[in-house]
């Protein structure tokens, strides 16, 4: 370098023009790192905040409607009737105790083992399928899964009254039976519990098949291979590693399925007889026909409870599963 005689500072020669440019000198990119960060702190702390103004209407909405209902429907059951059948709001206790009648009590009951045997019989059916579906399915699973949700679009009052026409004395499936000599001239299957029951499952058996399919999909397969070489047979593989890990799954199937079976009255209305009612019958024949709301409100009480308490011990359950799958 080149000194000039007045400062005694150095001078850079001059650039070769054939030379290649030297690389820019690095940045400092601390500040443009801190920059990103924050930014990307920023939407993601917006994103939530973002979804929680959009689910907020619709909560409200419901929520609002659903506490009006219960407090319209809990106030009611205290009322009572004037001699035209109006129901008036009171303080009225007789409702509540009329509940221990016997009568009540076996309809509740009744009800009760119905929707437990329906999530049973929905349980044995579903669980074949939706493993058929999720493991040997392939290419087809969603020609599958629609194949058996589509159907179920059509109205549940038409689906029961199908199943009532396949179900009768003169139906298919009896004439079928008795051709081979499983059943007599005497056999019925509608005006019983069996008919009940089998509307039943075939109404809510799709929300079984739904959670265990999904279940299924989630499942690591390789844990059937171990099982296979752990327990040997297929039987045992399934019971020993395919139900437990898709257990959580059933749970939400059996829930799925009860709630909706314990309230029923369609099936029990054109597949029973008097001896088949269920507390949905019990339900709307005080609203509809013996002009007794505040009865009817009671029932309709006692009807949430059992259900809400179903939910919960399905909740605590859930809450154990992921503290243990936690650990």
């Amino acid at each position: 370098m080149a000194r000039t005689r007045q400062t005694g500072t150095e001078v850079p020669p001059p650039r070769d023009p054939a030379a290649p440019y030297p690389p820019p000198p690095a940045r400092d990119r601390t500040r443009t790192r801190g920059r990103s960060g924050a930014t990307t702190r920023t939407r993601a702390r917006s994103q939530p905040r973002l979804w929680t103004w959009l689910l907020l209407p619709g909560t409200l909405w419901m929520t609002g409607f659903l506490v009006a209902s219960l407090l319209l429907v809990a106030t009611l059951a205290l009322g009572t009737t004037d001699p035209l059948g109006n129901p008036r709001f009171g303080l009225n206790f007789a409702n509540l105790t009329a509940l221990a009648d016997p009568a009540y009590r076996t309809v509740l009951l009744r009800s009760l083992g119905y929707a437990l045997i329906t999530c049973l019989i929905s349980l044995a059916v579903a669980y074949p399928v939706a493993y058929a579906i999720a493991l040997r399915g392939g290419r087809f699973k969603n020609l599958l899964i629609a194949a058996i949700v589509v159907p179920f679009f059509a109205n549940y009052l038409v689906r029961m009254y199908g199943w009532s026409v396949v179900l009768s004395d003169d139906g298919p499936l009896l004439r079928a039976l008795r051709a081979i000599g499983l059943a007599d001239d005497g056999t019925k299957i509608l005006q019983t519990g069996v008919g009940v029951i089998a509307g039943l499952v075939y109404g809510f058996v799709v929300f079984m098949i739904i959670p265990l399919y999904a279940a299924m999909e989630r499942m690591d397969t390789s844990l059937i291979e171990a099982g296979r070489d752990l327990y040997g047979g297929p039987l045992r593989t399934f019971l020993f590693v395919t139900v437990p890990a898709t257990r959580q799954g059933a749970a939400a199937g059996c829930v799925l399925v009860f709630l909706p079976a314990m309230g029923d009255f369609v099936s029990a209305q054109l597949m029973g007889g008097p001896d088949q009612i269920m507390i949905g019958n019990l339900i709307q024949d005080k609203f509809f026909q013996g002009q007794n709301w505040p009865l009817g409100s009671a029932l309709t009480m006692l009807l949430m409870a059992v259900l809400f308490l179903g939910m919960l011990g399905y909740l605590r359950r859930t809450r154990k599963d992921e503290a243990e799958a936690a650990r």
